[in-house]
């Protein structure tokens, strides 16, 4: 098997080249394996490059080596092709997607990485555009097309930027007419703050949107919160950081396979940190749609098989 290591060279503020290169020189010093190291020039460089080798039909390993937006377009390049595994390294702001799998420590450590195991995970679908993370339209979707705009501020991390977004938007983006239907059941109409799809449990640096959502079970963690005055939502935002919002009477925490949403105007959507506009989409399952690098250093397999990490509502 070929490893390929694909370095987005603006994650972490400019600093992932220098931060990664030290680790991988040691990692691949002490092991004899067929590798290679490419320096992405953009995100449709890292797109075009990891699909050549998806399409080669050799047995690669790609390490995805950046944020959640690396993550991004490794998986978009690579979906439908069972030859590929992929793993990443988190060298952004947020770096969500792996937080409910171990810690950044852990999956920054390349030898673990390349001694990982491979595990099945189920990703989501959005028209055209895959997420193995999550998706969502309403509030949040609003504070992640808000929140490159705050990233830029030099002293604020990948967090510190989501809760200035956050400020932000709930003066102007609380109240969404939506019509929200979970596997063609019943409609849920009318203002709602938010709408979340998950496969992961984390977003938006460090948001805990779905407690229980878990990566393999074939089923998504829909998160659906009515809206609600600014004097009673800022005293929970702690709250809903730290997953204990199910319990909300505005909130719907259910599981499906599909969740349409539809908007009364152009509203916007977020795919696992992208963003665009739209008045209807759809997130629909794709069980077991990657092979997905778990690092040795990490507890994850032996936590799901124990049910330490689990699935089971509240």
């Amino acid at each position: 098997m070929k490893h390929i290591f694909i370095i987005n060279p603006n994650a972490g503020k400019g600093h992932a080249y220098n931060s990664v290169m030290p680790k991988l020189n040691e990692a691949l010093e002490s092991r004899n394996i067929d590798y290679v190291v490419y320096v992405s020039k953009s995100s449709e460089d890292t797109s075009d490059y990891c699909r050549k080798w998806a399409e080669s039909g050799e047995y690669v390993r790609i390490y995805a080596c950046g944020g959640d937006g690396t993550v991004y377009d490794v998986v978009n390049a690579i979906y439908g092709y069972d030859n590929v595994e992929f793993a990443a390294i988190p060298l952004g702001s947020g770096n969500d997607f792996i937080r409910m799998f171990g810690t950044k420590e852990q999956f920054t450590d390349i030898g673990a990485q390349i001694d990982g195991t491979t595990v099945k995970i189920d990703a989501i679908r959005c028209g055209e555009r895959i997420a193995v993370n999550q998706c969502s339209m309403g509030l949040d979707a609003e504070v992640c097309a808000k929140q490159s705009d705050f990233k830029k501020i030099p002293w604020l991390t990948g967090e510190s930027a989501y809760m200035a977004s956050l400020l932000y938007c709930l003066w102007n983006k609380r109240r969404n007419k939506f019509s929200v239907i979970a596997d063609d059941g019943e409609p849920l109409d009318g203002e709602f703050l938010l709408a979340v799809c998950l496969n992961g449990r984390y977003y938006g640096g460090g948001f805990m949107a779905g407690p229980y959502a878990v990566p393999d079970d074939g089923l998504l963690d829909f998160c659906i919160i009515r809206t609600m005055s600014i004097p009673k939502f800022l005293p929970r935002i702690s709250q809903y950081k730290n997953g204990k919002h199910y319990k909300w009477c505005e909130t719907n925490y259910i599981r499906g396979r599909k969740l349409t949403v539809r908007s009364e105007i152009p509203a916007a959507v977020n795919v696992d940190g992208e963003t665009d506009m739209a008045k209807e989409v759809t997130f629909e399952v794709l069980p077991g749609a990657f092979n997905f690098v778990i690092p040795a250093s990490s507890s994850y397999i032996e936590d799901r098989k124990s049910g330490l990490v689990s699935d089971k509502i509240g």
